[in-house]
């Protein structure tokens, strides 16, 4: 997960230096692979202001752009692109700047240049240029409210957090829940971004309906619309986000579902409203034979095990995955129908597993989120898509929730925090910790807290949840250390062990080397061997694997004697059987 700090500060101030910010994340359990620098220009890239465009003398294709970058005076260049005009605030290189070149993929310095008669000692500069992206159709524009001569670095110039969330933290998949560690860490407090937004419409009930017709694998949909609606590119902030994140911008709609994906943990989708037959939702399963092509072109004959989004007639969507290439927002899109549900994580994982189709929205689906977080990502879309595109939001969402659950609670008393931690922590410092990380407490005397969990925090469900969400923001360093007390009990075997590690020590005792082979195997292997009393008639009546590493991994075996002797061929062709050291044996479980 790349967390753009610019991004980060939106919801809680950076307060830490860098390097001592990523080592206390990583302390915490939210662990900082690397800390990425994008955008180091130095003082040779500025912002510039371009105050006249004139033909080029000998070059039709050629222009000449006079910028101000707040030097001495302005500097006139040769520009090639098309959509240089006077006005506009750019990225203005001056010679001896480290550029991106194109044609050889290799980084230039600026020199000096006479192009076609004139002579050129700057550059306007498009994406590619400055490394930022692969678009180099034409120049960079920048927002009008940048600074004319400030260095681009402080304008464009990022340090990106590349963190490997763990997978039991869903919420570490999202930049918000990684701004909620910060705030714990440091004492500040998060803002959440805004979610309300004006429904002048019609009611939806008159546009669309939902229908769920697995609970067990949809356990949420939800359905908003907006009309009159323009598609087109998003603002440069939008632009810069996504990008700043490693996602390709492409559209106003499309960029702000990602943007939520990657600001909430919550994947969203955009129909094309008008593309939906008789305008509604059905979740359901495929039918027999039926088949979809999805956004990247692919086509995909479907099982009974996977699970379509649905308009009256035809699947429109791989839910969880990916959406279908026949109701995409296109250009000429003016109503869109915005998804967002809660699908079965293992239900998502199979399909994603079995089409080979793993996306940033199955891979958070696989997390499991809670059904809650569908309802205020929905929201959080809608109002970005209304500023970003205009249109009117329907009156009203389109929900259907089969099974809705009341928020759980979880109670920790005093003692056990105080027990387990080894600690007596103040009571304003817990609830303070517990505050930050967007855990709501209630303190209930004589010495318990009632913590409520938030719909992004799928992982607290125990007290003692909530001791390891304490002690990790607490420091792990910080809590002392003790020798262990009591009487640990003497361990004893039953019968079977006994007899079994009787028998392995006698091995072992006459020079035997124990080895340890897979369990899985393949119906090649076991065929090779005889079969001996008990053993499976032939390897293809070993008891197949669903999901096998790989086909030498595909069959349970039925035997020890595949592993052994191929373990003993392995050793012997290494020169062990030579020195006369080959005596193996296994002990383990065979699977009838």
């Amino acid at each position: 997960m790349k967390v753009p700090l610019r991004w980060l500060a939106d919801y809680v101030p950076i307060t830490l230096p860098v390097e001592e910010l990523a080592h206390r994340l990583s302390m915490a359990g939210a662990e900082v692979e690397s800390i990425d620098r994008t955008g180091d220009w130095g003082d040779l890239v500025r912002v510039g202001l371009v105050t006249g465009v004139e033909p080029h003398p000998a070059a039709d294709r050629l222009r000449l752009a006079t910028v101000d970058y707040g030097g001495d005076a302005p500097q006139t260049v040769v520009c090639g692109a098309p959509n240089v005009a006077a006005g506009q605030k750019i990225a203005f290189a001056l010679e001896g700047a480290s550029l991106h070149d194109a044609h050889s993929g290799t980084t230039r310095k600026l020199k000096r240049s006479k192009i076609r008669g004139v002579v050129s000692a700057g550059m306007v500069c498009s994406e590619l240029e400055l490394g930022l992206s692969d678009e180099h159709e034409g120049i960079l524009v920048l927002d009008n409210a940048a600074i004319v001569g400030t260095p681009l670095s402080e304008v464009l110039g990022e340090t990106v957090l590349d963190i490997t969330p763990t997978p039991n933290r869903p919420d570490h998949f999202s930049v918000l829940g990684i701004a909620r560690e910060v705030a714990a860490l440091t004492g500040q407090a998060v803002r959440e971004p805004e979610i309300e937004y004006a429904q002048e419409g019609p009611p939806i009930t008159e546009a669309t309906s939902v229908e769920i017709a697995d609970p067990d694998v949809c356990g949420r949909y939800i359905a908003t619309i907006i009309r009159g609606i323009r598609v087109g590119p998003s603002p440069e902030w939008l632009q810069r986000r996504l990008a700043a994140a490693g996602q390709r911008p492409i559209n106003n709609v499309v960029d702000v579902t990602n943007f939520v994906m990657l600001e909430m943990g919550q994947p969203l989708h955009a129909f094309d409203y008008d593309r939906l037959d008789e305008g509604r939702i059905v979740v359901r399963r495929p039918r027999p034979g039926e088949a979809i092509t999805l956004l990247d072109g692919s086509d995909h004959q479907l099982g009974a095990d996977h699970l379509l989004i649905a308009d009256a007639t035809t699947g429109r969507a791989l839910a969880g995955v990916m959406g279908g290439a026949d109701s995409e927002v296109a250009p000429d899109t003016t109503s869109v129908l915005l998804e967002a549900a809660s699908f079965a994580p293992d239900n998502t994982r199979r399909t994603a597993a079995a089409l080979k189709q793993r996306t940033e929205a199955s891979l958070r689906f696989e997390k499991g989120l809670n059904p809650e977080l569908a309802a205020l990502a929905s929201a959080r879309a809608m109002r970005l898509l209304l500023d970003t595109g205009g249109g009117i939001a329907d009156n009203g969402v389109a929900d259907a929730y089969p099974a809705k659950r009341p928020p759980a609670r979880v109670q920790l008393t005093s003692q056990r925090l105080e027990r387990i931690a080894g600690v007596a922590m103040p009571t304003e410092t817990v609830r303070s910790i517990l505050s930050g990380l967007g855990l709501p407490t209630r303190w209930k005397p004589p010495g318990t807290y009632v913590v409520e969990t938030p719909p992004w925090r799928t992982d607290i469900a125990l007290p003692d949840d909530v001791v390891e969400e304490v002690c990790r923001i607490y420091g792990y360093d910080n809590l002392p250390s003790r020798g262990l007390t009591g009487v640990l009990p003497e361990p004893s075997l039953d019968r079977p062990r006994r007899v079994r590690e009787s028998i392995r020590d006698a091995l072992a005792a006459a020079g035997c080397s124990e080895v340890i082979t897979y369990a899985a195997t393949s119906a090649a292997a076991l065929d090779a061997v005889p079969a001996g009393p008990g053993d499976a008639p032939t390897g293809d009546d070993a008891l197949p694997l669903l999901n096998p590493m790989s086909s030498q991994h595909a069959r349970m075996r039925t035997s020890l004697r595949p592993g052994v002797l191929a373990s003993y061929a392995a050793n012997a062709r290494g020169g062990a059987r030579a020195a006369g050291r080959l005596q193996i044996f296994e002990a383990g479980k065979v699977f009838l």
